[in-house]
């Protein structure tokens, strides 16, 4: 009987012993997969707002605003999109564009825009591929994060704005374009 208990003591303390390095590699590789200032911004290819194909690498030589909302015409993400509709052309004087990104479809990016009168193409990443490539995928929800990523003239990403609060954003993002 001593014998047995010994054995499932150590099989017990293998086993928490691979499951602790087996979250702690977990958490390594997270780390190491986020994207920070100074990274190259993923190139993507998906649908805007109007059906059409586009590429990040399309718009190289200008500044980017990339923001990743959960979905189309709730309260939060209708916030910041309004918000960011009412600066778009201080964004653009700035040099800068705005592309929005969440899982929705073409169709419901469609609708968003028509009825706030969104001037941004927003982008349609059905097969969470761009969400999960900026690492702003959340799982649970099966939708993107609300995280911003500023990318510059060359590619690479100046500035993460993580977590957002969409009321004051659009505010945070002309201030970053600013002092650029």
């Amino acid at each position: 009987m001593e014998k047995d208990s010994r054995e499932y003591t150590l099989t017990l303390e293998r086993r928490c012993t691979y499951i602790l390095r087996s979250a702690q590699l977990f958490i390594a590789m997270q780390a190491v997969s986020r994207l920070e200032a100074g990274n190259p911004a993923p190139d993507f290819t998906a649908a805007d707002t109007s059906g059409k194909t586009i590429h990040l690498s399309d718009f190289r030589g200008k500044k980017i605003v990339l923001y990743f909302y959960p979905k189309d015409d709730t309260p939060g993400c209708t916030v910041e999109g309004c918000g960011l509709r009412d600066v778009y052309q201080k964004i653009r004087a700035a040099g800068a564009e705005v592309l929005g990104v969440s899982v929705d479809d073409v169709g419901s990016h469609k609708a968003f825009t028509e009825k706030y009168k969104l001037p941004f193409p927003l982008v349609a990443d059905t097969d969470k591929r761009i969400t999960e490539n900026y690492g702003v995928y959340n799982e649970k929800w099966k939708m993107g994060r609300r995280v911003t990523f500023l990318i510059d003239e060359q590619g690479n990403i100046a500035k993460v704005f993580d977590p957002v609060k969409p009321d004051a954003h659009a505010k945070e993002v002309l201030d970053a374009l600013k002092a650029q």
